[in-house]
């Protein structure tokens, strides 16, 4: 898994572009700050667990800092390794920026707990995770089971279904794709499907986050 993912890192930084969905835009994105980001709702909680087993509670990890919260398996072969790459290039964006690195995280949680235990996702969250040691923290997470996974994924709007060939292309569930913005008072503030999912714009959102926070204060 960790070379397949290192080869991304290496070729966005060869060609200086991003390989996103949307990294071509047709109109120059907004200035942060210039736009609102009104909450959505309270980002919810569920039982987790993290990379070495412990159990938590998703709540404890948006509270806080401003975080991007991304479902996703391991088994993907197709939405998911995008989007891990898209999060690890904004990953690689922020760590360019100390104070920003403190205020923000990234979660990724996994929507497959029959097969993605704390070592398994302990292992893809090296394939992915930075080495920088400015990088903002980037946690990843399972749950104990499915029945702990249940309500998360109501609360979150997020569908999956197994598909009629486990050995089916592209991994062996069917799902949508959704990541979520949460400020650090645990309130959702942006939804992004793949194709908006690119780290210029995210970035923006977070610092549109930080700047209406700072007029808040």
């Amino acid at each position: 898994m960790a070379a397949p993912a290192h080869d991304l890192h290496e070729r966005k930084e060869s060609t200086g572009h991003s390989a996103g969905p949307s990294a071509n835009y047709a109109f120059a994105l907004p200035q942060p700050g210039s736009y609102r980001l009104p909450a959505i709702r309270p980002a919810a909680g569920g039982n987790v667990l993290d990379e070495s087993g412990r159990g938590r509670d998703l709540s404890d990890f948006l509270r806080g800092k401003i975080t991007v919260l991304a479902f996703m398996y391991t088994r993907c072969g197709d939405l998911c390794p995008t989007a891990s790459l898209q999060l690890s290039l904004l990953q690689d964006l922020v760590a360019k920026d100390p104070g920003l690195a403190q205020r923000m995280q990234l979660v990724s949680m996994s929507f497959d707990p029959d097969h993605d235990t704390p070592e398994i996702i302990a292992e893809y969250a090296a394939a992915w995770r930075s080495s920088e040691p400015g990088a903002p923290e980037w946690h990843f997470l399972t749950a104990p089971d499915r029945a702990a996974l249940a309500p998360v994924l109501v609360a979150y709007g997020q569908t999956v279904s197994a598909k009629p060939d486990p050995g089916a292309a592209g991994g062996p569930l069917y799902h949508i794709f959704r990541a979520f913005l949460i400020d650090a008072s645990g309130q959702i503030r942006n939804i992004y499907s793949l194709d908006f999912l690119d780290p210029e714009l995210v970035l923006n959102d977070i610092k549109t986050l930080i700047l209406d926070q700072e007029q808040k204060d």
